[in-house]
């Protein structure tokens, strides 16, 4: 089964961690929560306090075959940290599995990786992303070679569908 890393901070959406992570779970797979140093609790946008495993200097993502990001006010705080952006680089470079939800794909922008993408986001990620050079699509889960984006905590159900299939 596969190893997925998931990066996260404080004020992650908390059901767009929670979900996915019980379903890779559920399906066998190995989860790692990534946070920057210092932190070994998270707190979710509505409480929900969240095991940080490793912090940020104590993982290379060589490591992992597949990543998540989650989305809440988290991922625009990680790309900020040039260790987040190259984390979340080494996987659209190497086409590896990558998933993020909401304004998850917020981590795509820095990495410059994003034009000619298909993907999708929150609907103000959207015309980010847009801006960056994607193809924005306005879709439940938008899938582009092992890159599977989804828009919001409603389309929870089809985005986890899609991602264990693809570890499958």
């Amino acid at each position: 089964m596969s190893k997925v890393a998931v990066l996260v901070t404080d004020l992650v959406e908390d059901v767009e961690y929670t979900a996915p992570v019980e379903a890779l779970k559920k399906a066998g797979h190995t989860i790692t929560t990534i946070s920057p140093a210092g932190k070994t609790v998270v707190t979710g946008k509505h409480g929900t306090e969240i095991k940080v495993d490793k912090n940020i200097n104590e993982v290379q993502p060589t490591a992992f075959d597949a990543l998540l990001l989650p989305g809440g006010f988290s991922p625009d705080q990680l790309r900020a940290d040039e260790a987040f952006v190259a984390f979340t680089k080494h996987f659209l470079l190497a086409d590896k599995p990558l998933f993020a939800i909401c304004h998850g794909p917020q981590l795509f922008i820095q990495t410059g990786l994003v034009k000619g993408r298909e993907l999708t986001a929150y609907q103000t990620v959207q015309s980010d992303l847009y801006y960056a050079g994607g193809v924005v699509r306005d879709e439940p889960v938008v899938t582009d070679h092992n890159l599977i984006t989804s828009r919001t905590p409603d389309d929870i159900p089809a985005f986890n569908n899609a991602i264990v299939n693809a570890l499958a």
